[in-house]
């Protein structure tokens, strides 16, 4: 536990050296919650009500699909992560270290969105703050999860980007974010509920702000949970030390299991 500890102390003052990462973690999705609350709530009202949970899963995203995967391949091609294997440090305290310095960062964002939302932006709060954080450590835990996957599978940096797109781009504009998903056309909600973000949305709506929901509210929260648990422990599967690893126990397109849980919902 301390070495794990020590690990993640070292993870974190990384990060915090790290302006890209900063950047990508606090100034991106910051600015863009401050767009979207000056901009986004004048051209459609009715986005205010979900104004929070929304931009919530956004910096989630962000800080998952676009921070973590990259400096896992990084890192295994400099041969960091072989050195890491030399020195007994276990694969679990590589995937995790990070994993906990994420969640330490998204902790700070979320609650500047939630101390700042209603005051500047009329933003409803929470009706239940229980739920709330809860829906929250699931939505976490299932990016987490997909980020550490994406970046253990990935060949190289551009291929990061590819896989992190393709969740991000339809989260954003299909995952309920910035439109109901009773407003999505038939076809696009059968996709809408393959992404973590709609059922983060629709869990924040149905259990922390107590809304009517299209579909089940709690089996969205576990969804989100059993996705998490699932993509991370595929991840240590899969999981190289460098490029001439070939030791994993399964082959790369087993990731694709992570999606099981979102497919078994439809």
């Amino acid at each position: 536990m301390t070495a794990f500890a020590n690990h993640t102390w070292i993870e974190l003052r990384s990060s915090l050296r790290n302006r890209q990462l900063l950047f990508l973690t606090y100034a991106f999705p910051l600015a863009f919650y401050a767009m979207m609350g000056l901009i986004m709530t004048e051209i459609n009202p009715l986005f205010t009500a979900t104004m929070i949970p929304a931009m919530t899963i956004f910096a989630i995203m962000i800080a998952t699909l676009m921070t973590l995967p990259d400096p896992l391949v990084t890192a295994r091609d400099a041969g960091i992560l072989r050195s890491y294997k030399i020195h007994g440090v276990p694969a679990l305290n590589v995937l995790s270290a990070p994993t906990v310095t994420t969640f330490l960062h998204l902790a700070v964002v979320t609650a500047i969105i939630l101390l700042t939302a209603t005051p500047l932006f009329e933003a409803p709060p929470p009706a239940s703050w229980g739920w709330f954080l809860l829906v929250t450590l699931a939505t976490v835990m299932a990016f987490t999860g997909l980020g550490v996957l994406i970046g253990v599978v990935s060949p190289n940096s551009r291929a990061t980007l590819l896989w992190s797109q393709l969740i991000f781009l339809p989260s954003m504009l299909i995952g309920g974010l910035m439109m109901p998903f009773d407003m999505l056309p038939t076809g696009a909600q059968t996709v809408a509920r393959l992404l973590p973000a709609t059922h983060a949305m629709n869990a924040y709506n149905g259990l922390a702000y107590g809304a009517a929901v299209p579909f089940s509210a709690t089996a969205s929260l576990a969804v989100l949970l059993i996705g998490g648990v699932l993509a991370f422990g595929l991840a240590i599967l899969l999981f190289n030390w460098d490029r001439q690893n070939r030791t994993a126990r399964l082959h790369p397109a087993f990731a694709l299991l992570a999606m099981l849980p979102y497919v078994a919902l439809l």
